[in-house]
């Protein structure tokens, strides 16, 4: 199969613009994060790249341990990145990082995945998500300011006048999502990092947090960057999704083309461990490999491909040579020896 390392529709080799300016929204390129530790350097994100489109719900995909909720806190500012930049809206924002600047802390936002230690214990509803609104200037009255967050409260699905003064203690765990979800959405963002925000939540909450979500990109224009290991939620929100391997991305597809044909054995590996339904499912799920092996440590990954040590197919090139990005179709890359062959 020819290899191309042009990137396309945003995924690219190394090096290389991921895709016109006026097409990406955010711009993630050759993002590096590594912390210092007493037992060495744990390469947390370890050279990725991606790009976003404007109303785009983007899925980062993987195990725990892979990287995907530090590349969210990297992209927001909680961490400085090692190297590589992040372009938003054509600004280079990685210069900031120590230290964002307001009107990015404005139009980016993030709803992390346990609400319970989000959410200060000791404010209540209305000061919680109003403080964004005070911070930013947006409101010039306590009137607006109730008004304002009254809003912002239904736009979640939560009744002003039952929640405004409660304290999140009092509340359950989907409907103290909502809260941070209506307070992310209080300076109006255009771009939301969603860190696994249903997983913390009981299966019953977990599709009506979905569907606010969705409703709320249909009626605000935003893009997400949603991270996640629940594949079967991917199928569901994402229009493109990328997988992440220990610190590195090793697929990125279409979201339909990605379940249709995952190409690389771990993407196959954790297509083959999800859940189904009916028979009709089990038969669109990969045959001959199964779940398998621990994931190496981040201080000392594995050389040449990572994910050697757990894949049926390796060889001994895959034990010395990192693969590179190779488009086996349009919008469809894979970074795995199999295809280079």
């Amino acid at each position: 199969m020819a290899r191309d390392t042009k990137l396309h529709a945003g995924c690219m080799a190394k090096g290389e613009n991921v895709m016109e300016k006026n097409e990406g929204l955010l711009v993630v390129d050759n993002l590096v994060k590594h912390f210092k530790t007493t037992f060495g350097t744990v390469r947390a994100v370890d050279g990725i790249s991606f790009a976003i489109k404007p109303g785009e719900t983007f899925g980062l995909v993987g195990e725990s341990g892979s990287g995907k909720s530090t590349t969210g806190y990297v992209i927001m500012g909680i961490y400085t990145p090692t190297s590589g930049k992040i372009i938003f809206k054509g600004e280079d924002i990685s210069v900031h990082a120590k230290k964002r600047p307001g009107h990015l802390k404005k139009d980016m936002a993030i709803v992390f995945q346990d609400p319970a230690s989000s959410l200060n214990p000791t404010k209540t509803v209305k000061e919680i998500v109003g403080l964004p609104l005070k911070i930013h200037g947006l409101i010039k009255s306590y009137e607006e300011l109730d008004k304002k967050v009254a809003s912002l409260l239904e736009a979640v699905e939560l009744p002003a006048e039952k929640f405004m003064q409660r304290r999140p203690k009092d509340l359950g765990g989907g409907e103290r999502q909502a809260i941070a979800i209506a307070r992310a959405i209080a300076t109006n963002p255009s771009f939301i990092v969603l860190d696994e925000p249903t997983s913390a939540l009981d299966v019953s909450i977990q599709a009506k947090i979905i569907q606010v979500l969705m409703r709320l990109q249909r009626e605000l224009n935003l893009s997400y960057l949603f991270i996640t290991h629940d594949l079967s939620l991917m199928r569901n929100v994402a229009s493109r999704v990328a997988i992440m391997y220990l610190a590195k991305i090793v697929e990125f597809a279409p979201t339909v083309a990605f379940f249709q044909k995952p190409l690389h054995p771990y993407t196959q590996m954790l297509l083959s461990s999800v859940p189904v339904l009916t028979d009709k499912e089990e038969k669109l799920k990969p045959k001959g490999i199964t779940s398998s092996g621990e994931v190496p440590s981040a201080i000392n990954p594995p050389p040449g491909c990572r994910f050697h040590t757990r894949c049926p197919y390796v060889t001994d090139v895959c034990k010395t040579k990192e693969p590179e990005f190779i488009m086996t179709e349009e919008g469809h890359y894979v970074a795995c020896h199999l295809y280079t062959r």
